[in-house]
């Protein structure tokens, strides 16, 4: 047990160490925890035996979940609106036709059997999440005419249609089954899917927002729970659970729900770690002498993929809406493989008596494609003009606004101190850099403008800039005992005995901003600034 639990540690704090290597070096990530469970594999220098494919498909498909839900929840709806048609049809057409190409090429030019030949081309058939988010991320690309967008909605949504095309397949090499048994299995997948993450988010939407959860941490054991139940729930009815919890992952991730900025940094920590799961675990299963019997028709079936299927679907579905060549050629050199296309090849091993050069060719794609498009993706941005400096990539995602915008904002009730009382906005001088956002009165939310009068007690809202202050100055707390307040009870005449600023008094649950003649209680925590670090 101690032994397993120090080899996790050392694995995690690796592949933290490679993902501080490959943002500098520009190598994807994610390449990197594959080679490092290739590392520790059977084949590796640490030969740790892992060859049980049905755990195997278990954990990674638990991972995907997560995977697949933050990809829904980071998704900016309005900003994938304009490309939602073109996203759609690359996601759904596109995936089936690269399928069916592939299926074909294996068959007749490789000759694979139909089996294999149609298990690739199903599995292989959609790009990775996982892999277009952290490259378009980690690198900043800001790219014109929608296609940062374009890439994260495709790569978000196909994972279901590959995922429904390789159970159809799995279905047909089973034998037995009709064209009506094919569209009954599609239409239930489609309706299920759809309609269970529709309603579960709008179910839980209701919920978060209506009854607090004050155990702290709670909402986010929340949110978990209802990626796991819009997973499961369609998948026990019969419909694509990946479909309904990426449906479910874009209502709330667009949804004013309570926490959602809590919630933003909880799952980049968590889809983290289950991208560091994922990708070591399925290291971990690979033979690299294997990977090495199956290089040439996995290289073969790699370059078509990548110079020949993906850029011929995707100027099929593009060039119809009038996109220019440049954004052709990027969307198609952005078509990653990855995670899902491995695990969705094991669970067709263990589904059918397809061989084990299935898994070993498919992984051999993924490794090609991360490793020489996604390293490449920032040059070839670069070169085919598609680098936009007047846009953010960022705001392509949900969580951007909540999360980068250096605002915080100040609250005070006009007592007439202030000498705001009766005045407009238009006549007040407020502080520099500051604007007043909101007015609360007699239980009523007004948006202020400059017409607006202030009047006794109102509640205002100033907006103002932050500055990133806990790492700037020593911020520390101080508690009030008895025996400070025998020299005085005031903060003026216990300034001496103090080392730094008083910046807020917290009693009990009361916040007070204080001045040199607030008086302090026994118990009060005093919280000062003490300065530059």
């Amino acid at each position: 047990m101690n032994t397993m639990l120090l080899m996790m540690s050392v694995i995690i704090l690796l592949c933290i160490m490679l993902n501080i290597i490959s943002s500098k070096i520009g190598v994807p990530v994610l390449l990197a925890f594959i080679l490092l469970g290739m590392v520790f594999g059977s084949d590796g220098i640490f030969k740790i035996k892992f060859d049980d494919f049905n755990q195997a498909e278990t954990i990674c498909s638990f991972a995907l979940i997560f995977i697949m839900f933050y990809g829904g929840f980071g998704t900016n709806i309005n900003e994938a609106k304009p490309i939602a048609i073109k996203a759609g049809l690359l996601s759904s057409i596109g995936v089936l036709l690269t399928s069916v190409f592939v299926a074909l090429f294996g068959h007749y030019i490789l000759r694979f059997s139909w089996i294999n030949s149609m298990l690739i081309g199903a599995v292989i058939s959609s790009t990775d999440a996982a892999s277009v988010f952290s490259i378009l991320r980690d690198r900043h690309l800001n790219l014109k005419d929608n296609t940062a967008s374009i890439l994260e909605v495709e790569s978000g949504s196909n994972d279901p249609f590959a995922y429904m095309i390789t159970m159809i397949v799995i279905k047909i090499i089973a034998g037995g089954i009709t064209p009506f048994d094919i569209f009954s299995m599609l239409f239930l997948q489609l309706f299920l899917g759809v309609l269970c993450g529709v309603l579960i988010a709008l179910i839980f939407r209701y919920f978060i927002n209506k009854f607090i959860i004050h155990t702290p941490g709670f909402n986010m054991v929340l949110i978990i729970a209802v990626a796991l139940l819009s997973y499961a729930l369609p998948n026990v009815l019969g419909g694509n659970g990946y479909l309904s919890v990426y449906i479910t992952g874009i209502i709330l991730g667009n949804s004013d729900i309570r926490g959602k900025k809590e919630l933003v940094p909880f799952f980049d920590g968590l889809t983290g770690i289950m991208q560091i799961l994922i990708f070591f675990l399925l290291g971990l299963l690979s033979y690299p002498t294997q990977l090495l019997r199956v290089a040439g028709t996995g290289l073969i079936l790699a370059l078509f993929i990548t110079f020949i299927v993906r850029p011929l679907v995707i100027a099929l579905i593009l060039k119809p809406f009038k996109s220019k060549w440049n954004q052709v050629f990027l969307v198609s050199w952005s078509g990653f493989r990855g995670a899902s296309s491995i695990v969705f090849a094991i669970a067709a091993l263990l589904s059918t008596n397809a061989n084990y050069d299935v898994f070993n060719n498919v992984f051999f794609i993924v490794l090609f494609s991360i490793s020489l498009q996604g390293s490449l993706l920032p040059f070839m941005s670069k070169k085919l003009d598609m680098i936009d400096e007047n846009c953010d990539v960022m705001k392509t995602f949900s969580d951007y606004a909540g999360e980068e915008i250096p605002i915080e904002f100040i609250q005070l009730t006009l007592n007439g101190e202030q000498g705001w009382c009766n005045k407009s906005i238009s006549e007040i001088n407020f502080p520099p850099d500051t604007l007043l956002v909101l007015v609360k009165r007699d239980g009523e939310d007004i948006v202020p403008n400059g017409q607006t009068v202030l009047k006794y007690g109102d509640t205002v809202v100033l907006a103002a800039k932050s500055i990133d202050f806990e790492e700037s100055y020593s911020i520390v707390e101080h508690t009030v005992t008895k025996k400070m307040l025998t020299k005085g009870n005031t903060l003026a005449k216990l300034s001496d005995e103090l080392d730094g600023l008083v910046m807020l008094i917290i009693r009990g649950d009361e916040f007070i901003i204080p001045n040199g003649e607030t008086v302090l209680c026994e118990k009060d925590v005093l919280v000062l600034n003490n300065g530059p670090i």
